[in-house]
């Protein structure tokens, strides 16, 4: 079972549809997909919203006839910091059992230091404590996890991924050539490394 989740740093204007070419893959390859939305910024997302709607997409897997025994969350860009995330819930209905963040977003604090896109983490946090949401602040996640970055991403720069894979201990793949949107490209060396780690 994989839970898709989309990126575009929280915003309204990017959807799900993102990930669907990844659904579809893993669709074709024998697993089931589930493509998330949530609210985002500028549709009432943010803290804690964002986040009460991924959580609430993933218990709904309690109550459909899919097996759950192995539930991985694989996000894009914001989306893997929400996919990393969602391991970190207390007590939740449906466990993540695996979580593979691409060019995910994954240190809120770094992720503010370097103003990414025009310091949007302070509009996502709101008056919120970082520790709240991200996911270097809430270690161990407690699950196996896969780090994957392009070498030329220059939206996320890999630095967020090498420091949570000295902090935690995840495995990091990073392709050299590659930038921030080849991971939503079935077809790109970071979408077969994660295929591979499945």
């Amino acid at each position: 079972m994989a839970v898709l989740i989309h990126g575009g740093f929280w915003k309204a204007q990017y959807g799900l549809d993102l990930m669907e070419p990844l659904a579809h893959d893993l669709a074709a390859r024998g697993w089931t997909a589930w493509n998330v939305e949530y609210r985002r910024i500028g549709n009432g997302g943010g803290v804690p919203e964002t986040l009460d709607d991924v959580s609430a997409a993933i218990d709904l897997l309690a109550e459909l006839p899919v097996d759950r025994s192995r539930v991985v969350t694989i996000g894009h860009s914001a989306g893997g910091h929400l996919a990393a995330w969602a391991a970190t819930r207390e007590s939740p209905r449906v466990a993540v059992t695996g979580v593979v963040s691409q060019a995910g977003v994954l240190d809120l604090q770094r992720a503010r230091e370097l103003r990414l896109s025009n310091g949007i983490v302070d509009v996502f946090l709101g008056d919120h404590p970082s520790d709240l949401a991200s996911p270097i602040e809430r270690l161990p996640l407690g699950v196996p996890v896969l780090l994957t970055h392009g070498g030329r991403d220059d939206i996320v720069p890999p630095e967020i991924s090498e420091r949570f894979a000295a902090a935690s201990g995840a495995s990091l793949i990073v392709e050299p050539d590659e930038d921030h949107f080849g991971h939503i490209d079935p077809d790109n060396p970071l979408w077969k490394a994660v295929l591979a780690w499945l």
